[in-house]
């Protein structure tokens, strides 16, 4: 094996889109287990686009009798409709059943509507954001919107969790690599600037009073949501459409997903993960039912200077991007706001004290681990019991 992960052709039935083939990934069920086969097939996400892929039109369907037939006559009624838009500085997209009572311009709006409320209150690209007013404040305490504060809350939690792994107040270092707003560093921090701007950072500093409505700025901190934002958006987007009474859908924002219902054929939403080598092939394939998808990695967004490729992922512990050979993690978890963060999470902890993490919490985890030229495969047991199904 050299540069990808461990895979084949599934075979006779396997099934070909565009360039692309259909393939069988084995990942034993337990150490010194039989494997199991998941079955990747279309890939309907646009090329070049991040993180996991959206939904394949070639799938099985388990359900049977009375209930199926019921699903489908309800299904019959409404029609499948795709929509498409920008956000956060990427694409979002959504593939649903439309219900008889709703136009396609209807939905459309709401769910940008609910992507640009997350930009408002969470972009740090936005001088005028929330999050920006709270960055330049002076010490004392900032009033910030419902949404933000439940998010900041959340990744203050997680933090914790992690003993710092994750680290929402590092956007002084994210921004001195040169993967914040601009002005952009033509080179690398100097260890002298690293260590400065780490004086900056600490989620311990950092206070909330969800009553008062407003975060505590001691003064210098820098908040960046960017690793937990956009999973939060999905799941905005996600409420708007349930708010709508669409209950079938697949939403999607820069490769984060989340899955309600069933495909307008009545078939399972299934999703394919990239292999993180930028040549979009898949390394499996899963049913998605009711929970959300997200992946980091480090092979779409880097940059390349003189002393090397440097991912965008920075360690809160040392200032420095990653590099301890995880080439992504993904997290499959009930919320998105909760898999994207914890994707990155995974990311800065490794292979070793992440895998630790996400057996001790039960995360549905699967790290692609870079082994010299190869690409290797680990999933938690949560993760492949979710595979099997």
């Amino acid at each position: 094996m050299t540069g990808k992960p461990s895979y084949a052709p599934s075979g006779p039935g396997a099934v070909a889109a565009g360039p692309r083939t259909v393939y069988r990934v084995n990942i034993p069920d337990k150490p010194g287990g039989a494997p199991g086969s998941y079955h990747a097939a279309y890939n309907l996400n646009v090329p070049g686009r991040p993180g996991t892929v959206s939904a394949d039109y070639h799938t099985r369907d388990g359900t049977t009798g009375a209930r199926h037939h019921a699903n489908q006559a309800a299904l019959a009624a409404q029609k499948p409709a795709a929509l498409a838009g920008a956000t956060m500085g990427t694409t979002w997209s959504a593939r649903l059943a439309l219900p008889p009572h709703l136009t396609i311009d209807a939905v459309r709006a709401a769910i940008q509507q609910a992507l640009d409320k997350v930009v408002a209150q969470m972009s740090t690209w936005d001088s005028a954001s929330d999050l920006s007013r709270y960055n330049c404040a002076d010490q004392g305490w900032q009033p910030l919107p419902h949404d933000c504060l439940h998010v900041l809350q959340h990744a203050l939690q997680l933090a914790a969790d992690t003993q710092g792994a994750y680290d929402p107040t590092i956007g002084p270092l994210v921004n001195a690599w040169g993967f914040g707003p601009p002005p952009y560093a033509s080179e690398p921090p100097s260890a002298d600037t690293i260590a400065g701007l780490r004086q900056r950072c600490g989620w311990q500093r950092v206070r909330l009073d969800r009553d008062g409505m407003c975060g505590w700025q001691p003064g210098g901190i820098y908040l960046d949501l960017s690793a937990i934002a956009k999973g939060y958006g999905v799941d905005l987007a996600a409420q708007a459409l349930n708010a709508l009474g669409v209950t079938h859908y697949l939403m999607e924002v820069g490769g984060e997903l989340r899955a309600r219902g069933r495909r307008p054929d009545g078939q399972p939403w299934r999703v394919a993960i990239e292999v993180p080598d930028g040549s979009n092939d898949h390394a499996l394939n899963l049913v998605l039912s009711d929970l959300s998808i997200a992946t980091s990695g480090d092979y779409r967004r880097y940059r390349d200077s003189a002393m090397g490729r440097f991912a965008h992922t920075i360690d809160p512990r040392t200032g420095q991007p990653v590099s301890n050979g995880v080439a992504s993690v993904t997290v499959i978890h009930a919320d998105c706001m909760h898999a994207d963060a914890l994707a990155t999470a995974l990311t800065v902890l490794g292979e070793r004290d992440g895998m630790a993490y996400a057996h001790r919490h039960r995360l549905a985890a699967l790290f692609i681990v870079r082994d010299g030229h190869d690409l290797r495969l680990a999933a938690s047991d949560a993760f492949a019991t979710l595979a099997r199904q």
